[in-house]
């Protein structure tokens, strides 16, 4: 008797039981523009034209990177899938724009139908907290390529706005105020350094500047600006946004500035969380590193009106936020710090 795609590594039973158990999961997410369920072709969305008649469509597209890596490790998934969605719907969220609907990519090396289940799950949550649809997506199971219990995942997200409330950064002005969101911790970003800093250390290690173990922290999800910022959006009250990933302050925040404006920021503005001090001092990372690799705490940033602050704030707020006032614009280039 032959080969088959069984003897090749390919359990294609698997891959079909794993497909049953998505489409409930997925259903949780569904819009009523989406036209059709799981398991087309191609995923439907219909875009309503009487909110949006001008429309922009804006789209992103990420992954999670080495914090995979972690999940293995701890071999917990549920969570995962959000970072993935957060990636891209914040991005999208910077141009103003509504997340409409996110399609996954999963690869991995062995199709166990409870694993998918459990990162899928956390895709899911992300788009429930998003407010868009988990439209479609794609597994597929790549013996010899990924080690039997690795994967990887990636996906992307398409929102809308119209055109006269889409958000670019160009009537920043000197004297705008900068304000921050807080993070809950590294997010997805510099896991890579973050994971040779801390090679040596169990992650049930509990450090004095946590009170919790290291592997509970550095997996936690990455946050979901969306319906606390869209209102604001709404408003006409946010003048430019930054989502702060790889790069961090000192590289995101430029990419909004028009030419001839850079910005002012007080480090003693917010409290750096435990995590990213312990990096610092375990590593012997220098300062402007860590403000180029990490988030440092702050995980968007919003350019407004300086006359429009107390308005903003007290909006923020109301939406569950602890706004901070990290600086202003100023004429120059760049992050200055103080």
């Amino acid at each position: 008797m032959g080969y088959s795609y069984r003897d090749a590594g390919v359990d294609i039973e698997a891959g079909n039981e794993a497909a049953e158990r998505l489409k409930p999961i997925a259903a949780r997410t569904l819009r009523p523009e989406v036209l059709g369920g799981l398991g087309g072709f191609g995923g439907l969305f219909s875009l309503d034209l009487r909110k949006y008649p001008d429309p922009v469509l804006v789209s992103g597209t990420d992954g999670v990177g080495t914090k995979l890596r972690l999940a293995f490790q701890m071999d917990r998934h549920t969570t995962i899938g959000q970072d993935a969605v957060a990636m891209c719907v914040n991005d999208v969220l910077v141009q103003g724009a509504e997340p409409l609907f996110f399609l996954d990519y999963l690869a991995l090396g062995r199709v166990a139908p409870e694993r998918i289940a459990d990162i899928v799950s956390g895709v899911a949550d992300g788009c429930a907290e998003a407010g868009c649809a988990l439209l479609g997506g794609e597994t597929a199971e790549m013996p010899g390529f990924y080690a039997p219990d690795e994967y990887d995942i990636a996906g992307f997200a398409v929102g809308v706005v119209n055109r006269d409330c889409l958000v670019d950064g160009r009537g920043i002005e000197a004297g705008d105020l900068l304000i921050g969101l807080k993070s809950s911790g590294l997010h997805s970003n510099g896991y890579s350094l973050t994971r040779k800093i801390m090679a040596p250390y169990p992650l049930t290690t509990i450090f004095p500047e946590l009170g919790e173990p290291l592997g509970e922290v550095l997996l936690r999800p990455t946050r979901i600006y969306v319906k606390t910022v869209l209102p604001l959006v709404q408003s006409g009250k946010i003048r430019g946004m930054a989502h702060i990933t790889g790069g961090g302050l000192t590289e995101n925040i430029p990419r909004i500035l028009p030419q001839g404006l850079g910005v002012e920021i007080d480090r003693g503005a917010w409290q750096v969380p435990g995590i990213f001090s312990l990096l610092q001092k375990l590593g012997e990372v220098e300062e402007a590193e860590m403000y180029c690799t990490y988030n440092m705490g702050i995980g968007f940033v919003l350019l407004i009106h300086a006359q429009d602050s107390e308005n903003v704030l007290k909006m923020l707020e109301r939406g569950g936020e602890a706004p901070v006032i990290l600086g202003r614009a100023e004429p120059g280039e760049g992050v200055n710090y103080r």
